[in-house]
């Protein structure tokens, strides 16, 4: 059973929603990329109710990637808002 939903949003954002709410990832269109931060900079940038989740988060965003011929990169750098 899936924890996330992810649905794409004008101006380059992956919306994130979870059992807490939701945040948004980058999300690129010139060549499909979603960027994910690594685990201890999420845990730094995500909600509180996100922080434990992020092993979650990457599969089902790998998943989630690979159906929507996308690339994931997960980056120190990436934000989440």
């Amino acid at each position: 059973m899936s924890v996330f939903e992810f649905s794409g949003r004008w101006k380059e954002e992956l919306v994130c929603t979870g059992p807490g709410g939701s945040f948004v990832l980058e999300l690129p269109m010139g060549i499909l990329t979603a960027y994910l931060p690594t685990e201890d900079a999420f845990k730094r940038t995500a909600p509180t109710w996100a922080e434990d989740l992020w092993p979650q988060l990457r599969d089902e965003l790998e998943q989630w990637c690979v159906a929507n011929k996308a690339q994931l990169v997960i980056d120190p750098t990436a934000g989440v808002y």
